[in-house]
């Protein structure tokens, strides 16, 4: 058994520096070009759709921040009612009759991959873009996604997606795995394996999304799912560093395990409708796919072998203190202390340290152009205690995955 957990210890620790070291190196090597997005080769008409349930407290100013992108040839900005109950309707209603290009497109509620393929239908755009109706593009956003496009292999455009309104220590929290995330999503692009264009604000070539079929409304992770099927038939994904759209975070953790869950769940999904690509098709099969199931994994594992030798250490504890008082011998010698640490611990300082240098390098990064700080505190209970969530949330959504007990909401 212990030679068992110390070849899995040592493989985890082998993936997860060489996944480590891969990203110093890309980064090294591209370091110059992190900020860098082309000029639009054309003036791409682009048509902004936001799927709206239940948000009557913020669709307003989301319709709002994207009207006042500095991008000149946004045609229609498409507010989907998604068959909400509160006052999400009334208030498109009047942005419509405010703004000459805002369309409300009202329907029964089917969810939000249906509610935009239905919209998609009808968009005019070139290029499609999706806004949650809780997200804030910034205003330069757009324009510096669309000169992306001017590679016609290039099917779908990603940013910056940070944390809005840091007012508790959860989203804090929230903020810098964004900024880490967002980060390491950019590395990706230039490695071709950008694995998702997140909900609040990604942009794709209609024709690409019409290729595929739009979004797949059967998947938790619409998102997720749409990236590889456009990387499955061919296209690329890339990413614009140097803009951001603003999201509402979770802000208490049952809303945040709700949306890990359903984040988890989803990728899940996807997994298993790509499966056949496995170490074929490309880069979804060479690096997405066993990047994003190692990833699963290494959580799972990393969890239990840090909670089996917390365990084996209090058990032997409790077991010489017991069995020493009762035979009335010393608990300790000096000559049992050793201070010759094993390989397996010097190993383990190691990754926490790298990890470490990595989320304050991310960090400094993302915060060049937002004029934001992060607190040492903060920093390092993210990177102690904040992290051990992920894998809990790993462990819970595989048994509501496998035993089918499981919603969007």
């Amino acid at each position: 058994m212990v030679e068992i957990l110390t070849t899995i210890y040592l493989a985890y620790m082998f993936i997860t520096l060489y996944f480590l070291s891969l990203f110093t190196l890309t980064f090294m090597q591209n370091r110059k070009e992190i900020f860098s997005v082309p000029t639009p080769g054309k003036n791409y008409s682009v048509s902004i759709l936001i799927p709206a349930y239940n948000e009557q407290d913020s669709i307003e100013e989301t319709a709002e921040t994207v009207l006042k992108s500095n991008y000149k040839n946004i045609v229609e900005v498409i507010i989907i009612n998604d068959g909400s109950s509160d006052k999400t309707l009334e208030i498109a209603k009047k942005l419509e009759r405010k703004f000459q290009n805002v369309i409300v497109f009202d329907k029964k509620n089917s969810g939000k991959a249906d509610s935009l393929n239905q919209a998609l239908k009808i968009a005019k755009g070139e290029i499609i873009g999706v806004v949650d109706a809780d997200s804030y593009p910034d205003e330069h956003a757009i324009s510096s996604m669309a000169g992306f496009f001017n590679d016609e292999k290039v099917g779908a455009v990603t940013t910056r997606i940070l944390v809005r309104n840091q007012n508790n220590f959860l989203r804090k929290m929230q903020a810098i795995e964004y900024k880490v995330i967002a980060f390491s999503r950019k590395l990706l692009d230039f490695l071709d394996s950008i694995y998702v264009t997140p909900g609040p604000l990604a942009l794709y070539r209609k024709s690409a999304l019409e290729k595929i079929n739009g979004f797949d409304a059967k998947n938790m992770t619409e998102d997720i799912e749409v990236t590889w099927h456009l990387v499955h038939e061919g296209y690329d994904v890339r990413m614009s560093f140097i803009s951001k759209s603003t999201t509402v975070a979770p802000d208490t953790l049952g809303k945040w395990f709700k949306q890990r869950i359903r984040w988890n769940i989803g990728g899940y999904q996807t997994i298993l409708k790509y499966k056949d690509s496995f170490f074929r098709k490309g880069m979804l099969g060479w690096f997405i796919l066993p990047f994003f199931s190692i990833s699963l994994v290494l959580g799972v594992f990393g969890l239990g072998i840090f909670f089996y030798r917390i365990f084996q250490e209090i058990l032997l504890w409790y077991l010489s203190t017991k069995y020493s008082i009762a035979a009335q011998t010393v608990l300790i010698a000096m000559e049992d202390v050793n201070f010759n640490p094993s390989v397996l611990n010097f190993l383990g300082v190691v990754l926490f340290v790298f990890g470490m240098a990595f989320v304050f390098f991310a960090l400094k990064r993302v915060n060049e152009h937002i004029r934001e700080k992060e607190g040492f505190f903060n920093v390092i209970f993210y990177s102690l205690t904040y992290i051990m969530l992920r894998p809990l949330v790993v462990i819970i959504s595989l048994y509501k995955f496998f035993t089918g007990n499981y919603s969007w909401r």
